[in-house]
C-alpha cells in the first residue's frame, strides 16, 4: 500500500512563503509514490495539492460541505462530509502521518486528534502559526514524542522514516 500523507494548515492569510513550502512539500509527497490526503479547500491545503500534482500524484480532499464544488481545482477525489469542523478527524485518522505548517485553531485541532490517534506529526520548521509554536513547546505536552520537527527539505523523509518506524505500512 502506498503511505497517506496529510498536509494540514491555514486557509486564510497565509504567507506565500508557506504557501511556496505546501507546494514543495506536496510534490516530495508525490515524488515518494505517496498520496496525499488534505482538507480539500484553499490556502496550505491548495498549495500541497497543487504541488502533487504537478509532480504526478494523487490527491484526496475531504470536505467539510455537502458541495464537492468547493474543492480546490488540484484535488483529484473530493469527499463531501457535511461534517464541519468535524471533518478534521477524518482528514487525519485516515494518513499514515501528518505534516502541519503555519495554521491556527483549525490545525490546531488537527494535530491534537492526530495525537489522540497515533498518528505522528511533522511541524514545519519556520512556517508559522501554530507549528512554530508547538516546534518551540513540544517538550511540555503528553504527546511531545510524536510531535517531530523538520525543515522543509526534510519533512516528507521524516514522515516516511516516522512510518517506517511505526511499522505502518
Amino acid at each position: 500500500m502506498k503511505p497517506i500523507i496529510a498536509v494540514i494548515g491555514g486557509e486564510t492569510d497565509v504567507s506565500e512563503e508557506s504557501l511556496d513550502m505546501a507546494e514543495e512539500i506536496g510534490s516530495d509527497i508525490a515524488r515518494n509514490d505517496c498520496i496525499l490526503v488534505c482538507g480539500g479547500r484553499g490556502g496550505i491545503m491548495e498549495a500541497a495539492c497543487r504541488g502533487a500534482k504537478a509532480a504526478g500524484g494523487l490527491t484526496v480532499g475531504i470536505l467539510p460541505s455537502l458541495d464537492k464544488r468547493e474543492a480546490n481545482k488540484f484535488v483529484d477525489i473530493p469527499l463531501s462530509t457535511g461534517l464541519g469542523y468535524a471533518r478534521n478527524s477524518l482528514v487525519v485518522s485516515c494518513a499514515d502521518a501528518v505534516i502541519a505548517l503555519e495554521g491556527r485553531v483549525g490545525t490546531l485541532s488537527e494535530i491534537g486528534m492526530s495525537l489522540c490517534n497515533n498518528r505522528p506529526v511533522v511541524v514545519v520548521k519556520g512556517s508559522g502559526g501554530v507549528s512554530d509554536f508547538l516546534e518551540s513547546g513540544r517538550d511540555k505536552l503528553e504527546f511531545g514524542e510524536r510531535i517531530h520537527v523538520a525543515t522543509l527539505g526534510t519533512a516528507v523523509d521524516k514522515v516516511l522514516d516516522t512510518i517506517k518506524k511505526l511499522d505502518r505500512q
